[in-house]
């Protein structure tokens, strides 16, 4: 008998075929390819990240929803053009799944956690292997967030011993590539400028791999800190019937960090 998770993945595969259909569809979705989705698979993804971070569980089914959609959409499109299916995807994650643990679907003795993160990690290696991806760095998705992707590039060189022993000499290293882009500051070649604030963010990101930080998270947390308290100066500015353009950067420091300790609790 078929359950209810059945019968609704069933209408949503039901709902893309029609929409995609090349005589009633819709005539935007017929018109979209692989290239032209793939940013909203990026963006809902995203959004599926932020209604975990705020912890809106009303809303995370729709967004998980969303991101469902694009999942579906692409395996449409290459079902159309007979390259795969969505049962082929399905089944694709399903065996990687049972292949990678193991230690649940088949006879390895149970392992702790750490023994785990290594199997999976001696997986993967084999499927890249298989796939003819050589390298220790093949694999990692050059679409991947920049910050993210720093982060893991390091973490994989890391496995094979080219890395820092600790935070602190990555410190040491921020420090010299702050002072070779403070070096540059004279001639503002751009070029040069973007090379050194480039290397700046890549040691950054390595920085809060060895604090167990990820990088892209802290600079979301970041932005939405500055957000806050950017909007908390308008807010006590207009109170006083001024605008940011109608202040001076002082006023508008004293305010910061006045939203500062509001938010600390210290008013």
């Amino acid at each position: 008998m078929q359950t209810e998770a059945e019968a609704q993945l069933r209408r949503l595969l039901d709902i893309m075929e029609a929409l995609r259909h090349p005589q009633t569809g819709c005539p935007w979705d017929r018109e979209q390819d692989f290239a032209s989705i793939a940013p909203y698979t990026i963006e809902e993804a995203y959004e599926v990240a932020d209604a975990i971070a705020a912890r809106d569980f009303a809303a995370l089914p729709d967004e998980l929803g969303d991101l469902l959609l694009q999942v579906v959409y692409h395996a449409r499109m290459a079902e159309e053009e007979g390259r795969f299916a969505f049962a082929d995807v399905a089944r694709a994650i399903a065996d990687k799944m049972i292949r990678r643990h193991p230690h649940v679907f088949g006879e390895d003795a149970a392992r702790d956690a750490g023994m785990q993160v290594a199997a999976w990690e001696e997986h993967k290696r084999a499927e890249r292997a298989a796939r003819a991806e050589t390298g220790t760095l093949a694999g990692i998705p050059v679409a991947l967030p920049a910050l993210t992707r720093a982060r893991k590039l390091t973490a994989r060189a890391g496995r094979v011993g080219f890395d820092w022993s600790n935070a602190e000499e990555v410190i040491v290293k921020l420090e010299e590539e702050i002072a070779e882009l403070r070096a540059e500051l004279p001639g503002a070649d751009r070029a040069r400028l973007a090379d050194e604030f480039g290397d700046i963010l890549f040691v950054t990101a390595n920085l809060a791999r060895k604090l167990d930080l990820d990088p892209e998270t802290c600079l979301r947390h970041a932005n939405e800190k500055f957000y806050r308290r950017f909007g908390s100066i308008e807010k006590d500015l207009a109170a006083q019937g001024k605008t940011p353009a109608e202040s001076t950067l002082e006023e508008m420091e004293i305010l910061w960090q006045v939203a500062k300790r509001r938010e600390q609790g210290l008013n």
